[in-house]
This record gives structure tokens, C-alpha cells and sequence, in this order.
């Protein structure tokens, strides 16, 4: 089943609400801000922030701040991410988080990746890919023995 593609109005909700997480990051030690907001096929959004840690270990990033927020309130259905930080390119979820996304959403899931510096003059374009362009040939629960 094909994902429902975003509106222009989900869209620039979604990107401004992955704005505004950023502002909460709590980020002492790499002083690199990310947020994530994650849209709801109800039409909620979630947001995240990175949560950083004096114990490297322990700190989350924003997107799974995100899934953790909307799954611990009983929400497991998404249409759409988006994630931002400052630097003025495209930054991807890292490895961890391409993961646990996965766990929750459909591979033709679009993440939009937000340039830092978006609106301004000469900010490059949001890049939007799948989830299956961003973790190829990825475990999925679906991969998991039944019972």
C-alpha cells in the first residue's frame, strides 16, 4: 500500500515543526541542534529533539525522540518525517535512527531532509527521500519468526 503523499500545508507544517524541536535541543557537549517532527496518519505532529548526555551512551537523537514520544502515547502510524539542524546542508538520521524508524514506518515513507539555513537566499533544496532510499535491504519486523 502506497504512503498517502503530504499536502503543501502538511508539508510546511511538518518542516516548521521540525524547526521549532530544534529549539529545544539540549546539546552541551557537540553544540549540534536537531529536530524532527513526524506527521501522523491522524494527522498529529510529534517532535523531537536531541537530548545529549555527559555519558556519550546515553544520549538520543531527535528522530528517535520522536518515536519514542508518539509510540509511548499509543501512536504507531505515520505519514511523513521531517529533520533539520543548523548546518546549512541536508543531514540524514544516522544509522541508529534509519533503524528504529523502520521499526514504525513504511519504507515508502518520505523524510524530508531540511537544509539548516532553509528560507534563506541561497539555501539549498529540501531533499526528500524514502525510508528504503535511506536504509536499503533493511531487517524489518516482518522479517521475524511468527509465533
Amino acid at each position: 500500500m502506497a504512503t498517502p503523499s503530504l499536502t503543501k500545508d502538511e508539508r510546511q507544517h511538518l518542516i516548521q515543526a521540525a524547526i521549532n524541536a530544534k529549539a529545544y535541543a539540549y546539546c552541551p557537549y557537540s553544540k549540534f541542534r536537531v529536530g524532527a517532527a513526524l506527521l501522523a496518519t491522524s494527522g498529529e505532529t510529534i517532535m523531537g529533539c536531541n537530548v545529549e548526555n555527559a555519558s556519550y551512551g546515553g544520549t538520543i537523537c531527535a528522530e528517535r525522540t520522536a518515536i519514542v514520544k508518539a509510540v509511548s502515547n499509543g501512536v504507531k502510524s505515520f505519514k511523513a518525517l521531517a529533520v533539520t539542524t543548523d548546518v546549512p546542508d541536508c543531514v540524514s538520521p544516522c544509522g541508529m535512527c534509519r533503524q528504529v524508524i523502520r521499526e514504525f514506518c513504511a519504507l515508502d515513507m518520505p523524510v524530508l531532509l531540511v537544509p539548516g539555513n532553509f528560507g534563506s537566499a541561497g539555501a539549498v533544496e529540501i531533499k526528500v527521500m524514502t525510508l528504503e532510499q535511506l536504509l536499503p535491504m533493511s531487517f524489518g519486523p516482518e522479517h521475524l519468526p511468527k509465533n
